[in-house]
């Protein structure tokens, strides 16, 4: 299937509850690099881990919207919370190609050893029906540790990826599942693989940890081609992960930006953009 030029052209959306999704923006980047990409992030409402399915719900197919309205060919969704909620909705409600993510239960069910794999993930990760089918269909000879990261998205979310504090509440999480025997981590949240070195400095060699953003971007390649939407490089590019990202923020994008710069090495020029959604629209003024 071919697309018309301009169509290729057009940007890739990628969402986050906030700024986790970065991890995912990373490897797009190095794996797609002549694609041009907006990066939304709706910190204004973050964490989405606490929130009900339907709020969920309502913010992420508002925030789709917007992206296709700003342009974009394809989406990614680039939180694990609201695709075990809502990609299913936006799916039947938007036309254009969606890559979801989800927690690596394949790859730890392939790499473990002792047949015992911990998942870092959001309550609300853990707690769909999403969640447990990917354990029906992938685990069924591994014993599945599964903890709820409280506190690890508003971590990275302040910019805190190795501090004492933070440490210890790992130390906390973890510790657990290697004394049960674990030899594998999955990283359940597109925020945690920002605390990779906090998580090593505690496990050493002992795990292996499992980070699904790699995949996730060559899927998005492998969907671009399908429907002939791959931009292609301009002469002398694509050599690098170069190409300009739009970034917004729901929020005031302070953060946005500070954590794009220490950990992606990009000066982001963050928008600060309203998108309304029935759950958070303003009431009128009577």
């Amino acid at each position: 299937m071919n697309a018309p030029a301009s169509s290729c052209a057009a940007p890739i959306g990628i969402f986050d509850s906030g700024l986790g999704g970065l991890s995912v923006l990373r490897a797009v980047r190095a794996q797609l690099p002549a694609e041009s990409l907006i990066y939304v992030a709706d910190s204004r409402y973050a964490p989405y881990g606490k929130r009900d399915d339907d709020f969920i719900a309502d913010r992420t197919l508002a925030i789709c919207e917007w992206l296709v309205a700003q342009g974009a060919k394809a989406l990614v969704v680039a939180c694990n919370t609201a695709t075990a909620q809502s990609i299913a909705l936006v799916r039947e409600r938007l036309a254009v190609p969606l890559v979801g993510v989800e927690p690596g239960i394949k790859p730890a069910a392939a790499l473990s050893k002792s047949r015992v794999a911990g998942v870092l993930a959001t309550q609300v990760t853990l707690r769909s029906a999403r969640f447990q089918a990917l354990i029906e269909r992938h685990a069924a000879d591994l014993r599945v540790l599964c903890q709820p990261g409280h506190g690890l998205v508003e971590a990275v979310e302040r910019c805190d990826v190795n501090s004492p504090a933070l440490v210890e509440l790992l130390r906390g999480y973890v510790e657990p599942m290697l004394e049960a025997g674990a030899d594998t981590l999955v990283l359940g949240c597109t925020h945690y693989p920002f605390l990779d070195a906090a998580i090593r400095s505690i496990v050493g060699e002992r795990m292996t940890l499992v980070d699904t953003s790699v995949a996730i971007a060559r899927q998005l390649e492998r969907v671009l081609d399908q429907h002939g939407l791959r931009a292609q490089p301009a002469d002398g590019a694509g050599a690098t992960a170069g190409t300009p990202a739009r970034f917004c923020s729901t929020s005031d994008g302070a953060h946005l930006r500070t954590l794009a710069a220490a950990l992606l090495g990009i000066d982001a020029q963050v928008e600060c953009v309203s998108i309304p959604s029935p759950r958070t629209r303003e009431p009128e003024a009577a």
